[in-house]
């Protein structure tokens, strides 16, 4: 069974082929430090599953790479 490259079940979710490598624009926007660079490949990914879903990380990024998946109650 293949594996999926990122996970799903996390508040914000970075799509790879649309981030920026080494931009970090989403992750100085996060007031938790949620999110960070890989080093491997140089793009962002949620590495703490803990969100306000205050939204900045996505505003702020340039490419739409990344998403806020809010829970149902918070719409």
């Amino acid at each position: 069974m293949p594996l999926v490259p990122q996970r799903a079940d996390v508040p914000v979710t970075i799509d790879e082929s649309l981030c920026i490598d080494g931009c970090t624009l989403c992750v100085d926007m996060c007031p938790l430090d949620s999110l960070a660079i890989r080093e491997d490949n140089g793009k962002a990914y949620m590495h703490v599953d803990e969100c306000w879903y205050c939204g900045p990380c996505a505003a702020r990024c340039p490419t739409g790479a990344v998403t806020v998946n809010m829970p149902y109650l918070l719409r």
